[in-house]
């Protein structure tokens, strides 16, 4: 298993699996937005977007310690995994947490990279209603 950035020539390709089979359908690489690609030998896997972090989220400020002087200027050292896809046919056990961790060491490198910033934190929201959260349980993210 191996998670790399999708190649600007693969982008059609990810996004329309990402509106094919995502509940919430694609999502346009707006601002700072980076796409990643799990691929087993040549297949993929699962698909992941990473974007700039929500602005105003309270629960995360708080556990943070932030209040409305920090925010705008430490904002970007929080990143947002804003789609999260299991490709169909690839719904295995542990797979998910899998190629979260591959993409969790490699995202500061490439948000730095790409953004000139480094990446203290990820987040993501979870809709309770459709799911509980698990994988990103098994690869070790705090609930707030």
């Amino acid at each position: 298993m191996r998670v790399r950035l999708v190649g600007k020539s693969e982008e059609a390709r990810y996004r329309e699996l990402m509106a094919e089979h995502h509940y919430l359908g694609d999502l346009a690489k707006i601002g700072h937005t980076l796409w990643y690609v799990a691929t087993c030998g040549e297949k993929w896997t699962a698909l992941l977007s990473f974007s700039a972090a929500a602005w105003k989220c309270g629960v995360r400020d708080r556990w943070i310690g932030w209040d409305y002087r920090h925010q705008y200027d430490r904002l970007g050292l929080v990143a947002n995994n804003s789609r999260f896809l299991i490709l169909p046919d690839w719904h295995y056990s542990n797979l998910g947490s899998k190629v979260l961790s591959l993409c969790e060491r490699r995202i500061a490198v490439d948000w730095q990279a790409h953004f000139g910033k480094p990446l203290l934190l990820l987040e993501t929201f979870v809709d309770p209603s459709r799911f509980q959260g698990t994988v990103y349980r098994a690869a070790n993210w705090t609930p707030l």
